[in-house]
């Protein structure tokens, strides 16, 4: 879906700016949104199946049915979160689409008040109130004028930061078995469960600082400090893990 007019003069402006060697650092654009989804598919994948292949490994699971195990949660979780965030995506979708109807007719139907809102945000934001007369008096011209600068202040939203479900639901489920699939590859390779443990550990907490690094560097945190606190949580859910698991075993037994 292509942004608003004003969305791509900003990124005109903005590759102009780079091409001239300026220091100025851009925005990381129309993918902003479904970064969200990006992280939590992938660390999702990696701490959810890490952690249940612990789990079983700790309460004496062979290795067979541990991969069983493995396989059967990277699948239900990765549609678990699709579906999840499919449907949530386009619940707050058509949340906005009714509100956007409702607010059209209340610029129709109640104009002044809509502009006393207006007066009243403006003024919010710092404006001189000489200033916020005439910038209300510019909105004042135009329906859709009025009703933009309702989505952005009102309802905290602007058109190029709209969600697709279909793009969200792909990058959670498609994500989430990426993330599964050091967890699971190693009890693939091994014969020996606690072997295959000790490779799925490895991997999963690899990724698990690499996902901090990314995270990090998109939102310009510190790698390190970003790396490491997916490692502790993923570290202390697993050793949580392991003894419940044993537990749980040794009570069966």
């Amino acid at each position: 879906m292509p942004g608003p007019r004003w969305y791509d003069r900003l990124v005109a402006t903005e590759k102009r700016v780079l091409r001239e060697d300026s220091p100025y650092e851009p925005h990381i654009g129309e993918t902003r949104q479904y970064w969200r989804d990006i992280i939590l598919g992938v660390n999702d994948g990696l701490v959810s199946t890490f952690l249940l292949v612990v789990g079983v490994v700790g309460g004496g699971l062979e290795t067979d049915q541990v991969l069983l195990t493995a396989v059967a949660g990277a699948l239900a979780g990765a549609i678990s979160m699709a579906a999840g965030e499919y449907l949530a995506t386009k619940s707050q979708d058509q949340v906005l689409e009714a509100e956007l109807k409702l607010e059209r007719v209340h610029i129709r139907e109640h104009r002044q008040q809509e502009l006393d809102q207006l007066t009243v945000m403006f003024g919010d934001m710092g404006l001189q109130p000489e200033d916020v007369d005439m910038v209300v008096a510019a909105f004042d011209r135009s329906d859709d004028a009025i009703l933009n600068a309702m989505k952005a202040l009102e309802f905290g939203f602007v058109e190029s930061e709209r969600r697709s479900p279909y793009r969200a639901m792909m990058a959670s489920g498609v994500l989430f078995l990426v993330g599964a699939l050091p967890v699971v590859l190693p009890f693939l390779i091994f014969e020996n469960a606690n072997e295959a443990l000790l490779w799925a550990t490895v991997l999963a907490l690899t990724g698990l600082f690499v996902v901090g690094i990314v995270k990090a560097k998109v939102a310009r945190n510190n790698w390190f400090t970003s790396g490491l606190e997916n490692l502790v949580i993923a570290g202390v859910g697993g050793v949580i893990a392991w003894f419940i698991g044993d537990m749980i075993g040794t009570a069966l037994v």
